[in-house]
């Protein structure tokens, strides 16, 4: 049997080709083309491996490695020979590197040679004639022109932040430490050193009238003093004439801790950032381990509730290493720094209590941007190390600044605000200079709708890259060429393939054409070859290689996919665009149906709606889902009758801003009106019982289980919640902060958001399946959720519990323990 991906390609797909190129707003005239049904080519796996294999939960929940040992972490060779790769040991919780050639078989790099090929996130001095790179938290540097390796450090200690500066040699950071090596010579200095402590003094000033009588009396302790100031005096002049000295500590003020610091390429100063200590918990944030490996009670450590976050600010201060000044910023430069943003939030819930709330402007806590998916931090400098930008971040969530640092007169000058009502998005926030310019940057926003890419000129009109209804990812820059490299879904939401535009701006070109997922990609060091991780809805992440060239295609290296995971038949969902009652844009939906499926069959079928987690989080795509077990679940309930749904509701990923921000303090509401529209859809367009529908989740997921079953009784017969959120009081503050705001300024966003407040609504089928060591969403959320059922006096519901597991289930036995619970709870209820 040969099984389709249903995909509804636009216009564009017909005539996109590998190296197409279309206008940068070539899409929007595809915007008001309605989507359709569209098919993936998808061989099914069956098809060259004879009959389908009986499956059972217990096969889809045993060790993944039964699936796939996919390969991670791939990037190039040095000459684009081949690359390299890790890949998991069979049956171990350890990873080998193989090297792949590009016409040969792969091969494990030995252990003893591994120091030779850690280069992935190596750095290039200013000709390329040579890289440098850790292993193991030691630094090495190549010889690309001999080919000789010379190992630099050779301790405990961790080094980092690996640069060539402009004068050749190597800088790298150790601790708050930095230093500079001459990679030839293997001379080593320090350059700063950052101590969070006041200045020490050799002789400070009496503390009461005691000490003062004492100095006042005893010639002996003004003698002492005297001493203590002539030494200092001494060393202090020392220090400043004799150049063989290590430079003397910054010292940043006591109470504080360096949250970033970054070296010009220059080697003359430095940008810091310091905060107050702040710990991540208070005393009574614990969660108890009842299986710990002494029999005892253990009390874990875990992070504080957002009910219980205060605001952070970071200082932005500029270190001059050649003469050993400090200077602080301020932030009073940028715009919208000191408004209030939350006025309408505050107000409103001020009236609610029957206060009035009063506006005034005041300083907002203000960060450096802590974008989820970045490595390299929020300070960049231009490759001659003259200029430096900053991104920065108000704590309240509500802008986000790229700022210029103007050396000359100490302060920030604003170069683009992002602001947006409801939040910031921590992610899409990539920005650094253009190559081989001091003056030019490019970045990601979203200010008009999607994630697009953007050029500005300091101090002067920025130039968009890219536009349409689709959205950018991973934009990397190729130095050697002037481009920028990235994924985008602009063909489908849910296929993502890749493309590059050049820096000075144009046409974007379309490099591949393999209608699933390009999920990482790497441009090899010669331009000339670009290295490819893909997948599609029947196959894990593998490596691909293609020619940047003209009607190139991709050629695979990997094959990771078991024989006897390749034997079973999968269904292969469909990708519908199931039309919203509430918004213009649809609700992207996976569809599973049974092998056997008779849209005329007599008795209509009993189905299935999946929750994904994580609310910003895209499932009903071309690729491989995140959600293995879950999609292998779905092809098993298809064997047992049953027709399968996977909604990318409001708030999921991949589908613009505002698409994301519609749960903005209303966390609940427009994903479960999309959950009615996808259930009235069904019942309307396939032979489903809409009076026989159940639904799962996790995480999000199961805090939606909830918000279903709570505010739409009646809308399925029964629903499994896994690992849930029942009140967002209790979550993390990074994530929840974004979406409601804090608890003290909007508990009506807290209270309207939150299953706890809605538990009396409950009148269906009810499992609550709850990890007891889970840091993330804690125990205590069932726990509390529960006792309110009880309260309620409520009786169909259960409640499993999984003792040694995380959010992230890790035990073969506890999956399939879990999941023959959901199929037990359909199996009750739905037929």
């Amino acid at each position: 049997m040969t099984t389709k991906f249903t995909v509804s390609l636009l216009a564009a797909l017909v005539a996109a080709s590998c190296a197409a190129t279309t206008a940068p707003m070539a899409n929007q005239a595809q915007q008001n083309v309605t989507p359709q049904v569209l098919e993936l080519n998808v061989a099914s796996s069956s098809d060259t491996q004879g009959e389908s294999s009986e499956l059972t939960i217990k096969q889809i929940m045993a060790d993944q490695d039964w699936v796939a040992r996919s390969p991670a972490n791939a990037y190039w060779m040095l000459d684009g020979s081949g690359v390299l790769y890790q890949q998991k040991r069979a049956g171990s919780v350890i990873s080998d590197w193989y090297h792949q050639p590009l016409d040969k078989d792969a091969h494990q790099v030995p252990l003893e040679r591994m120091h030779h090929y850690a280069y992935s996130d190596g750095v290039y001095n200013a000709n390329r004639e040579m890289l440098a790179y850790t292993f193991e938290g030691n630094v090495f540097v190549r010889d690309l022109t001999s080919g000789n390796i010379k190992q630099l450090t050779r301790d405990e200690a961790r080094q980092s932040q690996l640069m060539f500066l402009t004068d050749g040699q190597l800088a790298y950071r150790q601790g708050n430490d930095f230093f500079k090596v001459d990679p030839v010579t293997g001379i080593t200095q320090q350059i700063a050193s950052l101590a969070n402590a006041d200045k020490p003094e050799a002789v400070t000033a009496p503390k009461d009238f005691i000490a003062q009588e004492q100095v006042d009396l005893i010639e002996f302790v003004q003698k002492e003093r005297r001493d203590r100031q002539e030494r200092a005096d001494y060393q202090e002049q020392l220090q400043a004439e004799n150049p063989t000295l290590a430079p003397q500590s910054f010292y940043l003020g006591k109470n504080t801790q360096v949250v970033a610091a970054s070296l010009s390429p220059a080697g003359d100063k430095m940008l810091v950032a310091i905060s107050e200590p702040a710990s991540w918990r208070d005393d009574g944030d614990i969660m108890p381990n009842y299986v710990a490996e002494d029999g005892r009670v253990k009390a874990e450590s875990v992070r504080r509730r957002v009910a219980d976050a205060k605001p952070v600010s970071h200082r932005l201060m500029m270190l001059d290493l050649t003469t050993g000044q400090q200077s602080e910023f301020t932030y009073n430069t940028l715009p919208g720094w000191n408004e209030d943003v939350l006025a309408k939030v505050k107000a409103e819930n001020h009236e609610a209590q029957g206060k009035t709330y009063e506006s005034k402007e005041a300083p907002r806590a203000i960060t450096l941007m802590q974008d989820w998916g970045w490595q390299e931090g929020a300070i960049r400098w231009s490759d001659n190390g003259e200029n430096a930008v900053v991104m920065l971040e108000a704590w309240d969530n509500k802008d986000r600044w790229i700022a210029s640092v103007d050396f000359a007169g100490k302060q920030l000058v604003n170069e683009h605000r992002l602001h947006d009502e409801a939040w910031i998005n921590y992610t899409h926030n990539e920005f650094d200079f253009v190559p081989n310019s001091a003056d030019r940057i490019w970045f990601q926003s979203e200010e008009d709708g999607y994630a697009h890419l953007y050029t500005k000129q300091l101090g002067g009109e920025q130039q968009q890259l890219t536009a349409g209804k689709f959205v950018t990812e991973s934009p990397t820059v190729d130095a050697q060429t002037g481009h920028l490299y990235f994924t985008a879904n602009e063909d489908h939401p849910g296929i993502y393939e890749l493309y590059r535009v050049s820096l000075a701006g144009g046409e974007v070109e379309q490099l591949t054409d393999l209608d699933g997922i390009v999920a990482g990609f790497k441009v090899s060091p010669q331009g000339d070859k670009v290295l490819l991780e893909y997948s599609n809805a029947l196959q894990p992440n593998e490596i691909y290689v293609q020619d940047l060239a003209e009607n190139a295609t991709a050629q695979r290296l990997t094959h990771t996919v078991t024989e006897q995971w390749q034997a079973i038949d999968w269904t292969v969902p469909e990708i519908v665009p199931v039309p919203s009652s509430h918004v213009d844009d649809p609700i992207y939906t996976r569809v599973y149906y049974p092998e056997d499926y008779d849209p005329q069959r007599a008795e209509k079928y009993p189905a299935v709606v999946f929750i994904h987690g994580a609310g910003y989080l895209q499932n009903a795509h071309a690729g491989w889902s995140g959600y293995q077990r879950e999609f292998m679940f779905h092809t098993f309930l298809n064997r047992q009758g049953y027709v399968v749904f996977d909604l990318d509701y409001r708030g999921s990923k991949g589908y613009g801003r505002d698409w994301r921000t519609a749960i903005y303090r209303q966390m609940g509401t427009p994903e479960v009106e999309d959950l009615v529209d996808v259930v009235k859809w069904a019942g309307a367009n396939t032979n489903v019982d809409t009076e026989r529908m159940g639904t799962y989740g996790g995480s999000y997921g199961g805090f939606l289980t909830f918000m279903a079953l709570f505010n739409e009784p009646g809308l399925f017969k029964a629903g499994a919640a896994l690992r849930p959120v029942s009140d967002w009081a209790h979550y993390n503050t990074g994530y929840t902060s974004n979406i409601l705001n804090l608890p003290d300024d909007d508990p009506i966003a807290y209270r309207r958001s939150s299953p706890i407040y809605f538990t009396e609504g409950l009148e269906d089928a009810l499992l609550i399946n709850s990890p007891m060591v889970d840091d993330n969403v804690f125990f205590q959320d069932s726990v509390r959720l529960v006792q309110r059922l009880i309260e309620h006096e409520k009786e169909d519901f259960e409640t499993a519990i999984f003792p040694v597991e995380p959010h992230g289930f890790r035990q073969p036995s506890s999956w399939l323990d879990e999941y023959r619970r959901i199929f037990e709870l359909f199996e009750e209820n739905l037929k």
